[in-house]
């Protein structure tokens, strides 16, 4: 198996229940982990999972808002699937730097595995 890995992706996207996050947005940090089984030997960009079109992908995907980080990263991870049917298994993590929490000191995020 082969990990492409996309990490410390920064978007500032407006994912959120709450009005202001609708209106203001937020920056939130993605990290992406594909595992796929290639057939031998790589040597081109068709035998792996090209981490372009990957980014493009989640990079679309972060511009449509979205009330729930969990609706999105079940979103993200069925579509990076529907892109490379290859891949085996997805990890997602997203996170929100600036959750409107009061007093907060810190970050909210929300992970997602599935295999196929």
């Amino acid at each position: 198996m082969i990990t492409i890995s996309l990490h410390n992706l920064i978007f500032h996207s407006f994912h959120g229940v709450h009005e202001e996050e609708k209106i203001l947005g937020n920056t939130f940090i993605v990290n992406v982990d594909v595992l796929f089984q290639p057939d031998g030997h790589i040597s081109t960009i068709d035998q792996t999972v090209n981490y372009v079109a990957l980014y493009n992908l989640i990079k679309t995907r972060m511009n449509a808002s979205t009330a729930l980080l969990e609706t999105l990263v079940q979103d993200m991870a069925q579509l990076i699937h529907e892109f490379d049917k290859r891949i085996k298994s997805i990890s997602i993590t997203v996170e929100k730097k600036n959750p409107p929490i009061p007093n907060i000191q810190g970050s909210v995020s929300v992970n997602y595995k599935k295999e196929f």
